[in-house]
């Protein structure tokens, strides 16, 4: 059995995890999450050696395929998905001690913290350009509206674009209030005006950067997050 040190299976189990969070935020069910992650792995393995070669940061192409699934799920239903996506086999990794794979989880925990904090304080500001900073060039942001409100329905991908529309939704919203709280079990942004939430948006992280903003406007999924 191949040995894994503890950095590498840590971003593996992230990586999923992540992916699953994605799925999760847009659909709120656990085996409709799964099989968006299943059909993400599937894409990536269908790909040859020198396609995959070819993507420099494999976690932000793997968000980007998850984001253009749920979307791709949003337009026509669940059903769209195979119920099983047959992978490639994998070689399983060796697994950790557990107080490794703790040490491992709560320092990816930590930089997502401190970049999704970054993000938290130029959205706080209104600085388009401090937003830009801590964004990757490759970037997406995805809002579901839910037909409620107006949304973009696909992403908008590119750090510039991204910052600017963060930038637009905080501006067409005087006297709103940027907090910093948990979001799907790590640090995201709660949007309030009076108490009552406008948008709660998740961060996923790669190294010091943001490589998508998740953004839910939908009033029916906010409620949860209203305050007195």
């Amino acid at each position: 059995m191949t040995e894994v040190s503890a950095g590498t299976l840590a971003e593996m189990l992230d990586e999923r995890q992540h992916l699953l969070e994605i799925a999760l935020w847009m659909f709120g069910s656990e085996s409709t999450a799964d099989r968006i992650v299943q059909e993400t792995y599937r894409r990536w393995y269908a790909l040859d050696d020198d396609e995959r070669a070819d993507i420099a940061v494999p976690r932000a192409w793997l968000t980007r395929v998850a984001g253009g699934i749920c979307l791709e799920l949003l337009a026509s239903g669940p059903t769209a998905l195979p119920e099983s996506a047959a992978l490639p086999p994998r070689r399983r990794p060796a697994m950790l001690p557990a107080y490794q794979q703790a040490t491992s989880d709560r320092a990816m925990l930590v930089r997502h913290d401190h970049v999704a904090r970054r993000f938290a304080a130029a959205c706080d500001l209104g600085d388009t350009a401090a937003l830009r900073a801590v964004l990757a060039a490759d970037a997406i942001v995805v809002s579901d509206g839910g037909g409620k409100l107006r949304a973009p329905v696909r992403p908008t991908y590119g750090a510039d674009a991204v910052a600017r529309f963060v930038t637009s939704l905080l501006a067409g919203r005087p006297g709103t209030e940027v907090a910093v709280e948990s979001v799907n079990g790590r640090t995201g942004l709660v949007l309030r005006q009076a108490g009552r939430a406008v948008a709660v948006a998740g961060v996923s992280v790669a190294g010091a950067e943001i490589t998508a903003v998740w953004i839910v406007l939908n009033p029916d999924k906010l409620q949860r997050w209203h305050r007195p």
